[in-house]
């Protein structure tokens, strides 16, 4: 089964600085088949038989014991990225990829949660909570953006990290490839 491995917080600035060939590398020493980094954000694509839940713990023991790093980690299977693409619940509004987010979260947030972020949403900001993701427009970038600074900040009460509609899209054709 094919994984998309997400790792939070990673090659952003000078922490939790890591090398994606080292990664791979790891990866495939621990035994998982495949595995395929996309960027330097932490994006693996890589197979396995385990559960998704079984390759993010595996996957965060490899990272603490070969880089001591503790990283949070979600992982989709290939299957489960296909539904987000599918869903895209706002592809009629959100033009630009890159300002098109998409955060994958451990599980989904409650719907009081889900009401106070889109109460953050200003202009024609757009979000959509579907599951354990939220999909978010944000038209005029995400600098100013109070709905982005509390989906990218680690106030949700979950485990969440961000992708940009480019970086989805190419992860799903990987793990198609």
């Amino acid at each position: 089964m094919r994984h998309i491995v997400l790792l939070r917080g990673v090659n952003l600035g000078p922490r939790n600085r890591l090398s994606m060939p080292e990664l791979r590398e790891c990866l495939a020493g621990a035994g998982f088949s495949d595995p395929r980094t996309y960027l330097q954000s932490g994006n693996v694509v890589l197979a396995d038989k385990a559960r998704p839940a079984e390759v993010g713990e595996r996957v965060r023991a490899v990272i603490a014991e070969e880089f001591d790093l503790d990283l949070e980690v979600v992982v989709r299977t290939r299957d489960e990225l296909a539904a987000v693409v599918r869903r895209d619940p706002l592809k009629r509004v959100a033009v630009d990829p890159k300002r098109y987010q998409v955060s994958f979260l451990s599980q989904p947030l409650d719907r009081d949660q889900v009401e106070k972020l889109a109460s953050l949403a200003v202009g024609e900001e757009r979000l959509v909570a579907a599951g354990r993701e939220l999909y978010a427009w944000h038209p005029d970038g995400v600098a100013r953006s109070k709905l982005w600074a509390r989906l990218a900040g680690s106030g949700l009460g979950v485990t969440a990290t961000a992708r940009n509609w480019t970086t989805v899209t190419s992860l799903l054709a990987m793990a198609d490839g």
